[in-house]
């Protein structure tokens, strides 16, 4: 087994490298995700020339390296490396990076390759998924899990409830990382979000790149976390570079314009759900299933006993804490009591199903359904979402809105 550990001594790019990511990587057959590089595609090419440095094939990783900027001559942190490799033909390399460039600039394009290169050495485990979707509806046929700790935004296609990993993409997040609360703290929110529309990114400004896809940031769980700020975008880099640093953004989800063009593909206006996350809990498909029984049994238990037109039963499924549409809990149950008053029966009806762990907060989940409500005095169709919170063992209900 061929082991790449990153730590040929002949020159100090190695030697950081080895230290930007420790974990050994398996050439092997058995290896679940062996090194395939994509024709052109500029982060395989980049990881091809690393793994040449790494073998101190320093000949074979300037002619990747010059394939690559000939092809992306604004990739600046293939133009550093190249630097790096022309200089080792006259001189030692003491670091990575030993051209003329301001700190900050090379402190920016260091931390991108260590975050490149960790992503491609500690991939996840063919075949595991991330907790947080725990059921899609079948007109979700994709989903995005952006892992902030990592700066990679995952794909995932959904065919009858499975899921399948098409791809995955470096990305930029907020100069001061995430958890967003307020206008201007160049935060990423954690959540779950969805696409409002695509823009052209040329129309509004160089600094978005070609394409620009608006989140509904803040969503109401944020709002009622006192959670502000607006102009959240999924959206590309500027004409000059084709790539930013990991955490150079005001709050926004950042891709190289050809990788957003790739992605926008798979995106569906208000279907495809968006989770930002500060880490992805990877499991295999089969350890979620009991998780998601015992939600799906309680989304199902509040269905039938509104159906019973037996209030105690149906308001048992709410929490204390809460809230819907500006009422509390008290008031919302004065409400259904005074409703259920006129119904002589009520037949409700759950189609479309999703349910997504929320990230950022404890034990709480997301359910999006439409509901088909029919009673004696009205009938209504609406799609409905409800945030589910586990406390003391039970699934009980923190928050609801009509969509």
């Amino acid at each position: 087994m061929l082991l790449v550990m990153l730590c040929v001594a002949t020159t100090a790019q190695t030697q950081e490298l080895m230290a930007m990511a420790t974990a050994p990587f398996s050439l092997s057959n058995e290896s679940p995700r062996p090194f395939k590089p994509e024709p052109n595609h500029p982060e395989a090419m980049l990881n091809q020339a690393l793994l040449s440095i790494s073998h101190n094939h320093l000949d074979q990783a300037l002619e990747s390296i010059n394939h690559l900027v000939s092809l992306y001559p604004d990739f600046r942190l293939a133009q550093l490396i190249r630097g790096d490799l022309l200089l080792a033909r006259v001189q030692p390399i003491l670091s990575l990076g030993n051209v003329n460039a301001a700190p900050p600039q090379l402190d920016d394009l260091r931390s991108e390759a260590r975050v490149r290169l960790n992503s491609y050495l500690q991939r996840p485990a063919s075949g595991l998924v991330p907790r947080e979707l725990l059921k899609l509806d079948s007109s979700q046929t994709t989903a995005v899990v952006v892992d902030t700790s990592k700066s990679r935004l995952y794909l995932f296609q959904n065919q009858n409830g499975v899921l399948t990993h098409l791809a995955d993409f470096y990305v930029t997040i907020g100069k001061n990382g995430v958890d967003k609360m307020r206008e201007g703290d160049k935060r990423t929110p954690l959540g779950v979000y969805y696409i409002t529309g695509k823009k052209d990114g040329k129309k509004i400004g160089a600094l978005y790149g070609d394409e620009v896809f608006p989140l509904n940031y803040p969503n109401d769980w944020d709002q009622r976390q006192g959670r502000h700020g607006h102009g959240i975008w999924l959206h590309g880099t500027p004409n000059n570079t084709y790539s930013r640093a990991p955490k150079s953004s005001d709050g926004c989800v950042v891709l190289a314009n050809a990788d957003l063009s790739e992605l926008g593909k798979y995106l569906t206006v208000g279907k495809t759900p968006m989770v930002i996350t500060s880490h992805i809990d990877w499991v295999a498909p089969q350890s979620i299933n009991n998780d998601k029984a015992t939600l799906l049994s309680a989304v199902e238990s509040w269905r039938r006993d509104w159906e019973s037109l037996k209030p105690s039963l149906y308001l048992n499924h709410y929490a204390s804490n809460f809230s819907a549409n500006g009422e509390n809990l008290s008031e919302w149950a004065a409400d259904k009591r005074r409703i259920n008053e006129t119904k002589s029966w009520i037949k409700v009806k759950l189609s479309q199903i999703s349910a997504l762990e929320y990230p950022g907060e404890a034990n709480l989940a997301v359910v999006n359904f439409d509901q088909d409500y029919r009673s004696n005095n009205l009938n209504a169709r609406s799609r409905k979402q409800q945030y589910w919170q586990h406390t003391n063992g039970e699934w009980k209900i923190v928050m609801e809105t009509t969509l």
